[in-house]
């Protein structure tokens, strides 16, 4: 079955490979000075543009968990993960390029690994994940796991 659906997939329906594309998003000033503020996070390669000019990229780009913090809100938005995800139970996760004010993110997630625990009535599912730019250059990636409900037994 395709990751594409109204509402939440069971477990039983993520099949090793099938993929997703989210819609994009396009990150502003006001996500990364909230962010900062909800963070707590005020360095300044985020929020100075004078700082910044004079560091590695040259402007102020925003914070690498602003980044997955909304990929994982793009990854909600799909609806395949509505109602039946029980808990996010790991992560790993690389910052390979920078997301710069005015850039517009998508995330593309691929199951990569189903495991059921029939006895919790329910199963991890890992997802291969990858944030890209307009461009089309990844930004950010890894994988993360979910333990997602199993279908409902006939009564």
């Amino acid at each position: 079955m395709a990751l594409t659906t109204p509402h939440g997939l069971y477990f039983e329906d993520f099949v090793v490979g099938d993929k997703a594309t989210s819609p994009s998003r396009t990150i502003t000033e006001a996500d990364i000075v909230m962010f900062a503020g909800l963070s707590g996070d005020y360095n300044e390669i985020h929020t100075s543009e004078t700082f910044s000019q004079g560091n590695l990229f040259g402007r102020r780009i925003a914070h690498g968990l602003l980044g997955l913090s909304i990929a994982s809100g793009l990854a909600f938005q799909m609806g395949f993960l509505f109602g039946t995800v029980e808990v996010f139970r790991g992560i790993e996760w690389e910052f390979t390029a920078p997301i710069f004010i005015g850039d517009t993110i998508h995330l593309e997630a691929e199951v990569a690994e189903v495991k059921a625990f029939p006895r919790l009535g329910n199963g991890k599912v890992t997802f291969k994940v990858s944030v890209k730019k307009q461009d089309g250059s990844v930004v950010q990636r890894g994988s993360w796991t979910l333990l997602v409900k199993s279908k409902p037994k006939a009564a």
